[in-house]
């Protein structure tokens, strides 16, 4: 077997490189749980309470039975009454999973000092739900662009808003900044440059600043030359880049897509979200779909459909292995997560039983291989990091643990 140890040698020479590229760009899932979706709250409409009254606004629209969500998504009786009870329980608990501050398209163009004085109130109500133990588990800000015409703009709102967070010590891992309609790669360049600066400014730990990068141009799936640029934006974040957001409306727009035809599952939707996730597969950077802009206001009628709509928008964007979206209203609560729910639990048993053949060498009729089984076990454990799965059902169905579950995922341990 000599000749196979030094051709082995020899192949560990020639592929070095390509073996220390491949595990830089392509390190795997970063240990961290991915909120299932994002609120947008504009700028001046936000405070320290906020999130409070986003819930409250919630479970009364969701109200006080099980009959409207049930009625609304034609769902069996028991089946309404159980989403129903976890739901409520969610809203109570942690209505927001992430929350961004807009300063962008839904908080529009203001005089100079008005943005300021926003953005210097808003990272103050932010920094004290931080200190007060009630921030949600991600937020952040959404700035204006770097084009050009609105650079400055955005380039100074957020310098005021991190400073603001870092004298008062609240800048925190669940921290975000969402970078808008990116048109080249050398936007993303420029956006490790500015986030290293206000780093150095204020003294934080550098990289602590990480971003997203909003896709909602044709200049981001495709590039002057032909080529594919999201895989090279990510590339060009040096690690910051923590997730990839499709922007429906903006992005259908430039497009020509009519408005009436706008929509997370036209086809260009679709195209654009598949050129994401070629992108961000093996990266550790999240997939987030975008918002449905009809909303669950109105008569009794007008609700439902909304709803319906809602529920069914992310019910695709799940079964296509998409877990997050935008939620812009918060009567679109309910459905997020009645519909997230759904999804978890509608195959958890199924799941269950395919881990736990997996595990002890049975049989559940199924020929599952490592991938496979690590793919399960990431939806069980994306189910019990939102509530739509409890830890005792885990143990019941699989005998892992959380921590034993997460293994199987491949999820590295966060020391």
């Amino acid at each position: 077997m000599t000749h196979v140890d030094d051709l082995a040698g020899e192949l560990d020479r020639l592929l070095a490189a390509a073996d220390a590229k491949l595990a830089a760009r392509y390190p795997g899932d970063r240990g961290v749980r991915q909120p299932v979706h994002t609120v947008y709250v504009p700028a001046d409409r936000y405070d320290a309470g906020t999130v409070g009254d986003w819930g409250s606004q919630a479970r009364a629209a969701l109200g006080d039975a099980p009959a409207g969500l049930t009625e609304a998504l034609d769902l069996s009786a028991d089946l309404g009454a159980e989403l129903y009870e976890r739901v409520r329980a969610k809203l109570e608990r942690e209505p927001i999973e992430d929350l961004r501050i807009d300063f962008e398209d839904g908080y529009g163009t203001r005089p100079d000092e008005q943005e300021d004085a926003a953005a210097v109130d808003a990272a103050r109500a932010l920094a004290k739900t931080v200190k007060a133990g009630s921030a949600t588990p991600y937020h952040g800000l959404r700035i204006k662009s770097l084009e050009a015409p609105s650079r400055r703009r955005g380039l100074r709102t957020l310098d005021l808003f991190v400073r603001e967070l870092a004298d008062a010590d609240a800048i925190t891992d669940g921290f975000v900044i969402t970078q808008p309609k990116v048109t080249s790669v050398e936007q993303v360049e420029a956006m490790v440059v500015v986030l290293s600066t206000i780093e150095r400014a204020y003294d934080l730990t550098a990289g602590s600043l990480p971003f997203e990068i909003q896709v909602e141009t044709p200049q981001a799936i495709l590039g002057p030359d032909g080529t594919a640029l999201i895989a090279r934006m990510i590339s060009a974040g040096a690690g910051r880049v923590t997730g990839l957001h499709y922007g429906t409306y903006d992005y259908s727009a430039s497009l020509g897509v009519a408005a009436a035809y706008q929509s997370m599952d036209h086809p260009v939707a679709d195209h654009a979200k598949d050129v994401m996730q070629l992108a961000a597969a093996g990266t550790g950077v999240f997939v987030s779909d975008g918002s449905t802009n009809v909303l669950p206001v109105g008569d009794r009628d007008a609700v439902h459909a909304a709803w319906r709509l809602h529920f069914g928008l992310i019910r695709r964007s799940l079964a296509r292995g998409i877990y997050q979206g935008w939620d812009m209203h918060p009567a679109q609560l309910p459905t997020r997560y009645a519909a997230t729910y759904l999804f978890y639990r509608e195959g958890l048993d199924t799941a269950g039983a395919r881990l736990r053949a997996y595990v002890t060498g049975g049989n559940s009729g199924y020929l599952d291989e490592p991938a496979t089984a690590a793919a399960l076990a990431g939806y069980v454990l994306r189910g019990l990091e939102c509530g739509a799965v409890d830890p005792a059902e885990v143990d019941k169905l699989i005998g892992v643990d959380t921590a034993g579950l997460a293994k199987l995922a491949r999820r590295p341990v966060r020391s």
